[in-house]
């Protein structure tokens, strides 16, 4: 079966947790860049990696990489690489998106259109036809320019990776579902632990923990545009990556996972996109003020996305609301917490110094993840059976 070299976007601050998420589902990793991971694969990873990632935004086949300063170089590369390998006669194929950072060459347009007229130009000679009607399966191309290096993608995902199928519905400023995924996994939580979500807006961090702890891959109901590709990821091999999936899927798991949110129509919101990710039993949503947080138990966990300056014009109530986050978490004995913001005085509001943060791009947006860090709780002691019987 076919290698390639498979490149995988993230979120700028997500790549060590999609990295291990690649090397968790048994591939070999060859470079890691900023908000990008990128692996060895054959066509089965192209379709497990798309299925299985909580974290990617798409899944890219490297079709290949060459230097260049000028359109002409650029015009030369890009004809120069093996497209009947992938792009039938019918096939309908454009570069969709083109970056470029510390390059000569920055006109995304310009790179666009002179790629097009190259892979036209080398598809003419291999199929000899002169005019492509375009009217198969979509190829769209991702290129990166970084220092004159230009590396092309196949997108194999199409839609990205993020839309899971079960948000139709969302709040004014929603959390990325695989930002959300990212920002869990960085935490030491497991489904046998308490999660509460006191600004949940339209259920995201909860629905994703559930998925998580139910062991739902978040790509088993969307579809993918390589599934059109037999020649390059032939369809059973998608079959049997759900299938794999289904067979992982364990919905009788108990949970302890909360979702609180001030504003009602935001709370039956998340309780219809938790219907819709299949795990409405596994959360209990609310409309609760975060003034009203508590719970009995120890050692629980707070991972939220609250609201930042950007959604609330006073800052006065913005710095409010950290100040009572921080004195309800203060009253939670033993918990941690973890909070995505770009809220610059987040910390002296909360009244309490973070143990650590990470500065992660929410979009554009440069944002902070502060994990406030409570204590482990007691190792449970192994019994056998027959210690319990004689106890």
């Amino acid at each position: 079966m076919k290698t390639f070299e498979l490149i995988a976007p993230c979120h700028f601050g997500m790549e060590a947790v999609l990295k291990k998420e690649i090397l968790d589902l048994g591939y070999d990793i060859t470079e890691v860049q900023d908000g990008r991971v990128t692996f060895f694969g054959d066509p089965e990873a192209v379709a497990r990696v798309n299925v299985f990632s909580r974290t990617a935004e798409r899944i890219l086949i490297k079709v290949g990489s060459f230097h260049a300063e000028t359109f002409e170089e650029l015009f030369q590369g890009t004809k120069a690489l093996p497209w009947e390998e992938y792009i039938p006669s019918d096939g309908k194929f454009w570069v969709a998106k083109a970056a470029s950072v510390k390059s000569k060459l920055f006109s995304p347009s310009d790179i666009q259109s002179i790629m097009k007229k190259a892979m036209v130009e080398h598809l003419k000679e291999i199929y000899g036809i002169s005019r492509f009607p375009e009217e198969g399966a979509s190829f769209p191309l991702r290129v990166f320019l970084l220092k004159d290096e230009v590396t092309i993608g196949l997108d194999t995902t199409g839609e990205s990776l993020h839309k899971r199928g079960y948000r139709k519905l969302t709040a004014k400023a929603p959390i990325a579902e695989n930002l959300a995924a990212g920002l869990i996994l960085l935490t030491p939580w497991h489904a046998d632990r308490i999660l509460v979500d006191p600004f949940c807006g339209s259920g995201t961090i909860p629905i994703e923990a559930a998925m998580m702890a139910a062991g739902i891959a978040p790509g088993m109901n969307r579809s993918f545009l390589a599934e059109n590709w037999p020649h390059v990821t032939p369809k059973k091999l998608w079959y049997e990556s759900v299938c794999e999936a289904q067979d992982l899927m364990d919905l009788s798991v108990e949970t302890d996972i909360q979702g609180y949110d001030l504003d009602e129509e935001m709370v039956r919101i998340s309780r219809e996109n938790a219907k819709l990710a299949g795990v409405e039993k596994l959360i209990h949503f609310q409309k609760r003020d975060v003034a009203e947080l508590s719970h009995p138990k120890k050692y629980g966990f707070l991972i939220t996305n609250p609201p930042y300056g950007e959604r609330l014009s006073d800052k006065e109530s913005v710095e409010k609301l950290y100040r009572v986050l921080g004195q309800r978490y203060a009253a939670l004995d033993a918990w941690s917490m973890y909070l995505i913001t770009s809220y610059e005085q987040a910390e002296s509001a909360i009244g309490r110094k973070a143990d650590k943060n990470r500065k992660i791009y929410n979009g554009m947006m440069k944002t902070y993840f502060y994990q406030f860090q409570g204590p482990k709780p007691p190792r449970r002691e192994h019994r056998t059976p027959e210690q319990t019987e004689g106890k």
